[in-house]
C-alpha cells in the first residue's frame, strides 16, 4: 500500500492537488491550523487555543476524509502540533518511506495581487498628494 504524507489548510484547495493513485493508498492527512499571535494569549487560555484548533482540524477533516474512503483508501488524520520536519521525521519513520505533498494554500495567494497596503503607507501616500496638489494652488 503507497503511502501519502498530505499538509492542508483548506480543504477546497488541496482537494484537486492530491494525486489520483491507482492503487490503494494509506493517507496521512496533516491539518495545519492557522497561526495565532503570541498576544492572543493575553485574552484566551491554552485550552481554549487547542480546542479551536481541534475543532478547525475536524472540520477540516470532515471536508476531506469522507471522499477518500469512498475511494477505499485508509486515511489516518493528524493535527501539526509542531515544526513540520520533525513532524515529517517521526512519521515516515513511523510509517516507513512516504510520498509528501505539502498542498497547503500559499501565504499570497488571497485573490488580490499579493501587494499589501499598511495603514501607515496609506496616510503616508495620501499626505504626499495632498501636499503635491497644495503646492499646485488648484
Amino acid at each position: 500500500m503507497e503511502k501519502v504524507i498530505v499538509y492542508l489548510d483548506d480543504a477546497a484547495y488541496a482537494r484537486p492537488l492530491l494525486p489520483a493513485a491507482a492503487v490503494p493508498t494509506h493517507w496521512l492527512l496533516v491539518a495545519c491550523a492557522p497561526r495565532m499571535t503570541h498576544r492572543i494569549s493575553k485574552w484566551v487560555s491554552h485550552s481554549a487555543r487547542e480546542n479551536w484548533r481541534a475543532k478547525w482540524a475536524d472540520k477540516l477533516f470532515d471536508q476531506m476524509v469522507p471522499a477518500l474512503r469512498q475511494r477505499g483508501d485508509a486515511v489516518t488524520p493528524i493535527l501539526a502540533k509542531g515544526p513540520l520536519p520533525e513532524l515529517t521525521r517521526a512519521l515516515m519513520a513511523e510509517h516507513g518511506s512516504a510520498r509528501v505533498v505539502d498542498a497547503r494554500r500559499p501565504k499570497s495567494a488571497d485573490g488580490g495581487d499579493g501587494m499589501r497596503w499598511s495603514p501607515g503607507a496609506m496616510l503616508g501616500f495620501g499626505a504626499t498628494l495632498f501636499c503635491s496638489f497644495a503646492a499646485l494652488d488648484c
